[in-house]
């Protein structure tokens, strides 16, 4: 009843809470509606994901806590997301996600989205941010040509196979986020890895067969020339990787 009653509170625009868990090897996700949060307590355990989603514009954490192996993970959006936590503790393996989305034939590849990390204190052998560009979608591929029509054994032309199509262009990966992160001033940074890679070009499409030329069947001494094979389309050019990202880091 406490966990229904807390994700009815994290639906309104602006939600407070007293703490939110997110048990072992489990994934729960913030309620759609939720533009704002504050919490006094925040833990994710052992191998457990919280998901973030796109409407989210804030999330202000008293006291967070990522298990070993933890994840959380942001929604791809246009909006910076600003997360804020007055003492964080990360264990081996935790990770903060804001990756982009991989592009489809319908839809552009998302960027990385945009974070604005504030850690007041942060106890951490490793601070892991992975905001990486999703990757393009592969080039359409070109149609098969047509078959041509058979000749007959003592009369008529076979016709020729027709061109395959060429294959598509891949689509572009997209724009690794954009992460402005503030920590303590004693936080050393080689401890810092941050994954700003634009994603990856979208593949060429393939380039259609040739359809085969007409040829006569069933004749039993003669038959008319076959037709001559079509050319086969030409492949496709691979899309552009994405930019890198970039990183903003300050000391508090």
């Amino acid at each position: 009843m406490r966990k229904l009653m807390l994700l009815v509170a994290l639906a309104s625009p602006w939600a407070q809470a007293d703490s939110l868990d997110v048990a072992t090897n489990s994934v729960m996700r913030l309620a759609n509606k939720a533009g704002s949060v504050h919490l006094q307590r925040l833990r994710v355990a052992d191998s457990a994901t919280l998901l973030l989603p796109a409407s989210l514009t804030s999330l202000k954490v008293d006291q967070l806590e990522l298990g070993q192996d933890a994840r959380i993970a942001v929604a791809p959006a246009d909006t910076e997301l600003t997360i804020e936590a007055a003492s964080a503790r990360f264990a081996s393996g935790s990770e903060i996600s804001a990756n982009g989305a991989p592009g489809t034939y319908e839809r552009a590849a998302r960027s990385g989205r945009s974070l604005d990390l504030q850690l007041h204190a942060l106890d951490a052998e490793q601070l892991s941010i992975d905001a990486r560009g999703g990757a393009g979608a592969p080039g359409y591929v070109g149609l098969d040509g047509a078959n041509g029509k058979a000749g007959g054994c003592t009369w008529g032309q076979a016709s020729r196979g027709a061109d395959g199509d060429n294959g598509g262009n891949g689509h572009d990966g997209a724009a690794g986020g954009r992460i402005r992160l503030a920590v303590p001033a004693d936080y050393p940074e080689q401890r810092i890895v941050v994954r700003l890679d634009g994603g990856l070009p979208g593949k060429p499409g393939a380039a259609g067969k040739p359809g085969a030329g007409g040829a006569s069947k069933g004749c039993l001494v003669y038959s008319t020339d076959a037709g001559a094979k079509g050319r086969p389309g030409v492949e496709g050019q691979a899309g552009l990787a994405g930019a890198e990202g970039e990183l903003i880091l300050r000391r508090l």
